[in-house]
């Protein structure tokens, strides 16, 4: 079975809606409000979400602007493995290794440069390393790494794989 490009961005489509409704879900649902880094790894996987939304509406015919919205959607999602990534280190640090918490988001990035604020969060805080919720014995952060890196592999399959090109109708043969 060939898998089309629309429906493989339809999919992609649909992860990330998924994702994060289960996020939302989470967070006003069972009260668990998301840490910094947490904010950050949603950006990537809205990111995604809209990029594929655009490549399933448009459809484009050429290979180049296929791997175009592949490459943009794979940038995306890469952000938010490498946020999640990021997020399981600092909850497997030992505690006397862990970062104290800080002021939240809000004050932040109402009080400092967007640059300086990318690094607080990135450095994360205390509030990053607790952990919430777990199932089947691994924290939230672990499961989105896992879910984003899924998501991942099949934009970089999206942008690295062959397509079938429409044949060429020249004029003379029209006649």
């Amino acid at each position: 079975m060939q898998w089309g490009y629309r429906f493989v961005s339809g999919v992609l489509f649909l992860a990330s809606v998924a994702g994060m409704a289960f996020a939302l879900y989470l967070e006003h649902g069972q009260g668990l409000n998301p840490c910094p880094l947490c904010v950050f790894q949603r950006i990537g996987l809205i990111g995604l979400g809209i990029i594929s939304l655009i490549a399933l509406l448009h459809n484009p015919k050429s290979n180049a602007m296929k791997r175009g919205y592949a490459f943009l959607g794979s940038l995306s999602i890469l952000w938010s493995v490498g946020v999640a990534a990021r997020h399981v280190w600092l909850q497997n640090l030992p505690p006397d290794r862990v970062p104290s918490c800080g002021p939240g988001l809000d004050y932040w990035l109402e009080t400092l440069p967007m640059k300086s604020v990318l690094q607080q969060v990135l450095n994360g805080s205390g509030e990053c390393a607790a952990i919430d919720w777990t199932f089947l014995g691994q924290s939230l952060p672990v499961w989105s790494l896992v879910f984003f890196s899924i998501l991942l592999l099949i934009s970089l399959w999206q942008l690295f794989r062959k397509y079938q090109t429409a044949p060429v109708k020249r004029l003379r043969d029209k006649y």
